[in-house]
């Protein structure tokens, strides 16, 4: 019986304060060890919580972006449960009233728009960590964590496939990107979610017995470890046997999931109000405040590209993943106000330089003046296109303006037609059988001809020129 995946995914964004929670301890990374922390987040008696109000407008515009109800009175919970990187012995989150539900992300999949809806957006305070001693059998906590602001983004189980699972949190965490609420950084931890995934026979309605799935830092083992508990699943069933509800570590270097822990439910973490904070009111006019001030976001942003620039979806999707990506193109554009032109350099040869050192769009060693004043050059036919990459890697090693680097090693095209006419005549004149031939038909060998061009100009003919004089003179 053919079966069809029904995937939720619970995703958990570090929010870019400066200071914590519900204390005014720093949200820094990196830092030694329990060296940010107080006794409101490492929960000693006595202590109250104080909640930061920038968390709430953070999550307010999580909220606005993705099209969600905003509640106008939310509350927050305690949710109850034992672990050692757990100070309090709870976790203050939100459970009945968050402050946002109801929301969607649309996605590109395929070739069309899937619509995940989002069941709820709510906040809640990070845990420790704890670090596993390689040398001995012995684990430590470190509580610089506790207390960090999180938002927790809840989807709808609409999603049925890994491809779709990729699509939907690169597309989330190219929207908390664009509204700077969070940098994003899976290998920090400060993007990182959770899978529930079950099964059912494809066309009915009614929901199988789901597994969580845990440990996953990235796009690529998000997708690895559902289709490999989809897979698992499959053949569970198939071969008489039940899914049993529990959570599950992904293991990378496997590419296996495994049993960790059966699955708790909502009741086991008896929530309950948080006697400690008030409901927390939100005021209508402040939402709307926010809602204007929201930024271009990247579907909007997509969209534009492709009808200002006639960009094709491919191009304007990947130029638009990033904010500064795009921003990078655009500011290209102002000086050099030729769309395509500029995406195939940008997608192409900057993006691929960026790879290979490790960098972002910000840390660009050439910048976009700089790459618009290069491609200024191979349009005025002082360089070849070709020349215009080794240019522009020189500029990227010394950063040095096209125009010195051209001037510096002589690269300046030769589009003088004279001279080329010349250059054409000899050719010809050296090689009358490859002429003969080329008039009987064999119009390939008008490459041939082009190259020994180029090899006698070292590279800094005019290939159009070139090719339009030896059509002329070969007719």
């Amino acid at each position: 019986m053919p079966f069809e995946a029904v995937i939720g995914l619970e995703v958990h964004a570090q929010l870019k304060t400066k200071t914590k929670i519900f204390c005014s301890c720093s949200t820094g990374f990196g830092a030694p060890p329990n060296t940010h922390v107080c006794p409101v987040c490492l929960g000693m008696p006595g202590v109250l919580p104080v909640l930061n109000k920038k968390v709430v407008e953070f999550a307010l515009r999580m909220a606005l972006a993705t099209g969600c109800s905003i509640a106008g009175v939310s509350r927050f919970a305690r949710k109850n449960y034992f672990y050692p990187d757990l100070p309090k012995g709870y976790q203050i989150s939100q459970y009945e009233l968050p402050i946002a539900e109801h929301g969607f992300v649309d996605v590109a999949v395929n070739g069309g728009i899937r619509r995940i809806g989002i069941t709820r957006i709510h906040m809640e305070e990070d845990a420790g960590k704890l670090v596993h001693d390689p040398g001995q059998p012995v684990s430590r906590v470190d509580f610089n964590r506790t207390g960090v602001p999180l938002i927790e983004i809840v989807s709808e189980p609409d999603i049925r496939s890994p491809e779709e699972a990729g699509a939907y949190l690169r597309q989330l965490r190219s929207v908390v990107r664009y509204l700077e609420i969070c940098d994003g950084n899976l290998e920090e931890g400060s993007f990182r979610c959770d899978a529930n995934v079950s099964i059912r026979p494809r066309g009915t309605q009614a929901l199988g017995t789901r597994t969580e799935l845990k440990n996953l830092n990235s796009f690529k083992h998000v997708e690895k470890a559902l289709q490999y508990e989809i897979g698992r699943q499959q053949e569970l069933l198939a071969d008489g046997g039940q899914v049993i509800q529990q959570t599950r570590l992904w293991d990378a270097d496997k590419n296996q999931t495994f049993a960790m822990r059966g699955k708790e439910q909502a009741h086991d973490y008896r929530y309950f109000p948080d006697p400690d904070l008030l409901p927390l009111e939100i005021d209508a006019q402040w939402t709307e405040r926010i809602r204007r001030e929201l930024p271009e976001l990247p579907a909007a942003k997509k969209k534009r590209f492709m009808d200002a620039y006639a960009l094709p979806a491919y191009d304007a999707g990947l130029l638009t993943s990033e904010r500064e990506l795009a921003d990078y193109y655009e500011a290209c554009l102002g000086f050099f106000p030729h769309p395509k032109i500029v995406s195939n350099w940008v997608m192409g040869a900057l993006l691929g330089l960026l790879h290979t050192q490790g960098k972002s769009i910000d840390q660009s060693p050439v910048s976009a003046e700089g790459l618009a004043q290069l491609l200024q050059l191979v349009e005025d036919g002082v360089i070849s296109g070709k020349m215009a990459k080794s240019v522009f890697e020189e500029m990227a090693a010394t950063g040095k303006p096209a125009g010195k680097i051209v001037a510096e090693k002589g690269l300046v095209q030769i589009s003088d037609g004279q001279a080329l006419e010349a250059v054409v005549e000899k050719i010809l004149a050296d090689h009358p059988e490859e002429v003969v031939a080329y008039r009987n038909g064999k119009t390939k060998l008008l490459g041939f001809f082009v190259g020994q061009a180029m090899k006698v100009t070292r590279g800094k003919a005019n290939p159009k020129l070139i090719n339009e004089i030896l059509k002329q003179k070969l007719e």
